[in-house]
Parts: C-alpha cells; structure tokens; sequence
C-alpha cells in the first residue's frame, strides 16, 4: 500500500513541475509551483520526517507562494506615463 501512495506522490511532484514550468502566466506557474511544495511535504510525511514536512508546508507552500503573488502584482500594476512622482 505504502509503494502506491509513494508512486502516486511522486507521480504527482512530476506532473506540478512540469505545469509550472509548461505555463505561460506567471500566477499559474507559482500556484503550480505551490502544489509541487505541498506534495514535498507529504512526501516528507509519509518518509516519516513530520517536522521537515511542517517546515516544507509553512514556508514552500505558504510563505513562498504568498511572495510570489505579491511579487507577481506589483510587477504587473500598470504605470503612470510621466514615470513617476513628480514634485
């Protein structure tokens, strides 16, 4: 049983890779990426290292994907013609 579960997880890390890397948006690919961490830390899981996969999920997962997003919107809000604050 425990073969099956490894093979799906891992079947699993290779499908979220290769999507954040096939996306062409970048919020995709980093919700993709995100996915790809959560797997890991089940994956540390079920190799019975709960405290590395508590670490994979808070900050792969969580905090990464956070920086990401607030990355990705900043770099995408549009900008003034004038080029900026002018005093």
């Amino acid at each position: 049983m425990m073969d099956v579960l490894h093979f799906a997880v891992l079947t699993m890390l290779l499908a979220t890779a290769f999507f954040a890397i096939w996306f062409k948006g970048l919020l995709p690919s980093a919700i993709s990426l995100s996915m790809f961490s959560l797997m890991m830390a089940l994956e540390f899981y079920i190799l019975q290292a709960p405290d590395v996969a508590i670490a994979e999920a808070s900050i792969g997962a969580a905090l990464s994907t956070t920086i990401y997003i607030f990355a990705i919107r900043a770099c995408s809000k549009p900008r003034k013609a004038g080029g900026g604050d002018k005093q």
